[in-house]
């Protein structure tokens, strides 16, 4: 897990570094919460496979992950989830929020508001994040590249 931190650490950190800016922009930077570096907190949870996915049956599941899907689009409204998706395969590891808070308890209170973690299907790793504050910006420009909604 602490190598998949430090990757997404070291990806982000390239990345917004080679979108730079030429010149800086103090109202942008206080806009987006940026320390002087253009960084700032996020907490960023880890969704992995829960202990009672075998207890629903298929239809159950997809009636939680529908659940689930509905719980993203809210928390993005509000402003509070960035960041959200799943991973490749059907591992353990089974997708990543990231979330615009500053503790680790402002995290766990939106996670325990997603109908797969109460009903064990996912359960959430949070760890402190410190990444490049124009991370808030994907939430403007995501509809302007989605064709369909999921």
């Amino acid at each position: 897990m602490t190598k998949l931190i430090t990757t997404f650490a070291l990806l982000f950190g390239v990345i917004s570094g080679g979108f730079a800016q030429s010149e800086y922009d103090e109202a942008l930077a206080h806009k987006l919460g940026a320390d002087e570096y253009g960084m700032k907190k996020y907490v960023m949870a880890f969704l992995l496979r829960g202990d009672r996915v075998s207890e629903y049956t298929t239809e159950q599941r997809q009636e939680i992950q529908g659940a689930h899907m509905a719980n993203i689009g809210r928390m993005a409204e509000e402003g509070s989830l960035v960041l959200a998706g799943p991973f490749f395969g059907n591992e353990d590891l089974r997708g990543i929020y990231v979330f615009d808070v500053q503790s680790l308890d402002e995290a766990k209170t939106l996670t325990e508001t997603d109908p797969a973690i109460k009903a064990g299907v996912l359960k959430m790793d949070l760890k402190e994040w410190y990444g490049s504050a124009a991370l808030i910006l994907l939430t403007d420009l995501y509809p302007k590249v989605t064709k369909k909604n999921f």
